[in-house]
């Protein structure tokens, strides 16, 4: 007690004041403290004896061992060019922020343009007020702008929406035929409110696929399959039919080959889109060889496959080629129209078969099928390569006779044939000859005026 006693009396100011240093003892002073004992250890030896044997033991229950508060005192050299360095890079920093500009969502849809104003007038007045407030506001960006991320951001803290909202508003996006669907989708497709699943991430591939954006469906693959969705069937053959309609037979091919060693099932869409890529390759005996096997297996492609196999045997002259493909299309049950029996004709009149063609003809009267001006055309422009007029006025004969009319395209194209040949009057002769209930008279006719 007497040597308490002997502390508390002698920690007095150094000014010989009755203030006392015990109020020092806390935690912010801990550090400070020491340093007043160290300097009335200078002044008074007998004080120091008595006071810093009892102190140090009570700041060392308070706080760790003292060290110096500014480390840039000891070594100014190193630590206090890296300080001042610091503070001058943080303050440009905070500049930045504090100059950034803030989100204000009232800007938007304030003044819209006329365009947008019939777009925001279109929308469908079943849209509920929350997916409507967001429609207002994205009619009024373009795309690549950056502030429809923000938009999105604000409007779902601000609404709190639900995937059914996001499904109305991409479908209205859809409706409007909107450029930013694309990007509110893929936006969308980070979103937890959005629940989103491999379906959704199709949709943004099959429309990156469609605007011919290999690079970012390639990335949105990539995101599904990071995010550890499975990859199915339906997914690989919307790869393959984008590159498939890119003209990359190469990476088709992989697809393809990956659903084959995945033990996935090919339906006619996987096949048709490997098919669609023979073709645009000019490999059409391999797209042939896939329509066998999809035959064998009681799977048929759509109207549209054979169509484009059809008319890619056309073109190049194959009758044989497009006769098998004309015989498989009514083997799939698919009932041919006059465009695939026109592409038939011209198969056959290209290769100078026209006797085959008139053929076609004939059957297409005797299925029901009236024969369009496009394969009447196309008999009279074969019978011209070969200089047989009687033939082609013999077969037009035919087809009045049979109750088919002469349309405006063959017609010039016979008036022209009369007018090279030099027998335009002898024709108009024979017109006015003609009695007056002809069908076809007066369209020949005409098309001789003209000519």
């Amino acid at each position: 007690m007497g040597a308490a006693r002997a502390v508390g009396s002698d920690l007095r100011s150094m000014d010989g004041s009755d203030q006392t240093l015990w109020p020092m003892l806390s935690w912010d002073s801990a550090f400070v403290f020491p340093q007043a004992a160290h300097l009335r250890r200078r002044r008074s030896t007998p004080m120091s004896s008595l006071a810093v044997p009892a102190l140090h033991p009570v700041c060392t229950t308070i706080t760790k061992p003292w060290k110096p508060v500014c480390q840039c005192a000891r070594m100014p050299g190193v630590h206090g060019r890296e300080l001042s360095s610091l503070g001058a890079e943080a303050e440009p920093g905070q500049a930045a922020v504090s100059e950034a500009p803030r989100f204000r969502w009232d800007t938007f849809g304030s003044d819209l343009s006329a365009s947008q104003e019939r777009a925001v007038r279109g929308l469908s007045p079943k849209l509920p007020n929350r997916c409507k407030a967001l429609m207002t506001r994205v009619v009024c960006l373009s795309p690549g702008d950056e502030n429809l991320a923000a938009l999105l951001a604000y409007w779902v803290k601000a609404m709190k929406p639900k995937r059914a909202d996001w499904l109305l508003v991409l479908k209205e996006l859809k409706a409007m035929g909107s450029p930013l669907l694309a990007e509110v989708l893929e936006l969308a497709l980070l979103e937890d409110s959005f629940e989103a699943n491999v379906r959704d991430y199709t949709k943004l591939i099959h429309i990156y696929g469609k605007l011919k954006l290999l690079q970012k469906a390639e990335d949105a693959f990539h995101a599904m399959k990071g995010r550890g969705f499975p990859c199915d069937q339906v997914m690989l053959t919307a790869m393959m039919d984008m590159y498939s309609k890119a003209g990359d037979l190469t990476r088709a091919k992989e697809i393809f080959e990956e659903i084959v060693l995945l033990g996935l099932p090919l339906d006619k869409r996987a096949y048709g889109s490997m098919i669609m890529a023979y073709i645009r390759a000019d490999m059409f005996h391999k797209a042939e060889e896939l329509l066998k096997q999809m035959e064998d297996q009681q799977i048929f492609a759509g109207k549209e496959v054979y169509k484009a196999l059809l008319r890619a045997y056309s073109y190049k002259g194959d009758s044989d080629g497009a006769q098998r493909i004309f015989d498989a299309i009514q083997f799939a049950g698919i009932v041919p129209d006059t465009r695939l029996c026109a592409l038939l004709v011209n198969a056959y009149c290209l290769s100078y078969q026209i006797d085959e063609a008139v053929c076609v003809v004939r059957n297409m009267r005797s299925a029901g099928v009236k024969p369009c001006d496009k394969c009447v055309a196309l008999v009279l422009g074969a019978y011209e390569k070969v200089n047989m007029l009687e033939t082609a006025l013999g077969f037009l004969t035919e087809l009045e006779e049979t109750g088919v009319e002469i349309g405006l395209e063959p017609s010039r194209l016979l008036a022209a044939w009369f007018r090279r040949l030099g027998v335009v009057h002898e024709v108009e002769q024979v017109l006015k000859d003609l009695p007056d209930g002809t069908k076809n008279k007066q369209t020949i006719a005409v098309s001789v005026e003209q000519r």
